[in-house]
């Protein structure tokens, strides 16, 4: 019969022979562990997703690579299924699952710098805005995404499309090495020089190969930047899409654009231009006056700001606590029937917090070989986006099969492929077309580092000899 045992956090409850086990980990660690009925465990569980209500069989609370080690080695000897949480922004929820170990790593805020030799080490619980800060004191940056409270690992492991690929890459071109707990539970360091294969794999194969305790990152001279949004009567939405795809055609890498449909906080539905000049300022203005000149703008705020004004500008539209169903495809560019269908959804949304976009990825990020890194999405081309949210979980069932049908109009005039960091829970093929035509490499070295596919929690690629 279960029998009384004392919990991790004093408290006692009715344990199984496994929850003995789980207190002998918790004991082990120098973070924590919360079990089910512990205090903090609600709130711990949840994830930036609303619609994500996953109760694991216990939270490993890590603060330290060791502590990710016997995580791992618990799981493996407990068969238990593990979950990895950094930033917790996947839209999927997949840093968490129901009965497994969450290995939790949003302790780990560990941050190094070496302006010397620009270079910035991580750990996996920073967030981008936390980097930022740290970096932009000395005038660097390293390219991270566009909402600074997204986890860093994720963003990177995905790829790590933001404001400045045009002219520095992805985060993931910008990765100079990591420390890794593999399946096994072995601490790895992948670079160019040690474990190259695996390195590759990291840089935009996602969370596949292990669990990634240390990131090493190249950085750059940013200083202030010539960025923001012009707003644009909903109305005009067709014509200010059509020339923002237009301006941004050949523009120099310093640029990188985004056209955005949303609704400021006041109600107002808009059009959003929105630009980021990473040369000097003064040399950008003549660069960015155009998008300034394609109607009668409701606002203007594309102006000098230091980076991390810009980095931070969206996060009053992602707020946490919401329901989120998002759909996503690569394209070219956006033809005028693709347009109009964009805006035709857009202007009948049935929840007024969803967003969508175009984000252009050239210049640098597109430059690099297909071959070259894990991350196959190169060339110039635009991420298309729909992020549907809302509060109330009633509204579930209309805003998921409104994303639904505006995808499937859509889907004529996107290509089959997909940003790995904005895809749902949406089935093989789709994990496929993230991975596009590095998708059978990455199986073989899966087959290598996890032959077992004990790192499953995530857009999963199973290992080449498994079905």
């Amino acid at each position: 019969m279960p029998t009384l045992k004392e919990t991790t956090t004093g408290k006692t409850h009715s344990t199984t022979h496994r929850d003995a086990a789980f207190l002998g980990l918790g004991k082990s660690l120098a973070g924590s562990l919360l079990l089910p009925g512990d205090d903090d465990y609600e709130l711990a569980r949840r994830v930036f997703n609303a619609m994500i209500d996953r109760r694991p069989a216990a939270i490993l609370r890590a603060a330290a690579t060791a502590d990710v080690s016997r995580g791992v080695e618990f799981a493996r000897t407990h068969d238990l299924p593990v979950a990895v949480r950094g930033g917790s922004h996947s839209v999927a929820g997949k840093s968490v699952a129901d009965g497994a170990l969450l290995i939790d790593l949003s302790a780990m805020k560990g941050i190094h710098l070496d302006p010397a030799s620009r270079r910035a080490r991580a750990e996996p619980g920073v967030r981008l805005g936390e980097l930022d800060r740290e970096t932009q004191a000395y005038g660097l940056a390293t390219p991270l995404g566009t909402v600074s409270n997204t986890g860093i690992a994720g963003l990177t492991l995905g790829g790590g499309i933001g404001w400045i690929n045009g002219k520095h890459g992805l985060s993931c071109d910008n990765l100079v090495s990591a420390e890794l707990v593999s399946a096994d539970g072995k601490v790895l360091t992948a670079s160019v020089t040690e474990n190259e294969d695996l390195f590759w794999g990291l840089r935009g194969g996602s969370g596949n190969f292990g669990i990634v305790t240390s990131f090493e990152y190249w950085l750059h001279p940013v200083g202030a930047v010539l960025g923001g949004p012009v707003f644009y009567p909903l109305a005009s939405a067709t014509s200010v899409i059509r020339s923002v795809q237009e301006l941004s055609a050949g523009c120099p890498d310093e640029l990188s654009t985004m056209a955005v449909l949303l609704t400021l906080p006041n109600g107002t539905p808009v059009t959003a231009a929105a630009a980021c000049y990473s040369g000097e300022p003064a040399d950008g203005e003549a660069v960015v006056a155009p998008f300034r000149k394609l109607g009668s703008p409701v606002s203007d705020s594309l102006q000098p700001m230091p980076y991390v004004a810009l980095q931070s500008m969206l996060d009053g539209f992602f707020p946490q606590n919401r329901h989120h169903y998002w759909k996503s495809a690569f394209t070219p560019g956006l033809g005028e029937e693709g347009t109009r269908i964009l805006v035709d959804y857009m202007s009948r949304k049935p929840s007024p917090l969803t967003i969508a976009y175009l984000d252009q990825v050239h210049g640098a990020a597109a430059r690099v070989p297909v071959p070259e890194t894990a991350f196959p999405h190169r060339g110039d081309r635009w991420d298309f986006a729909i992020l549907t949210q809302w509060a109330d979980p009633r509204e579930a069932e209309v805003n998921i099969a409104w994303t639904k049908e505006f995808f499937e109009a859509m889907r004529p005039h996107l290509d089959d492929a997909v940003y790995v960091n904005n895809l749902g829970e949406e089935g093989d093929e789709r994990v496929r077309a993230a991975f596009g035509a590095n998708y059978q490499r990455l199986a073989a070295l899966k087959r290598k580092y996890d032959p077992t596919n004990f790192f499953r929690a995530n857009q999963n690629v199973p290992p080449a000899n498994v079905a």
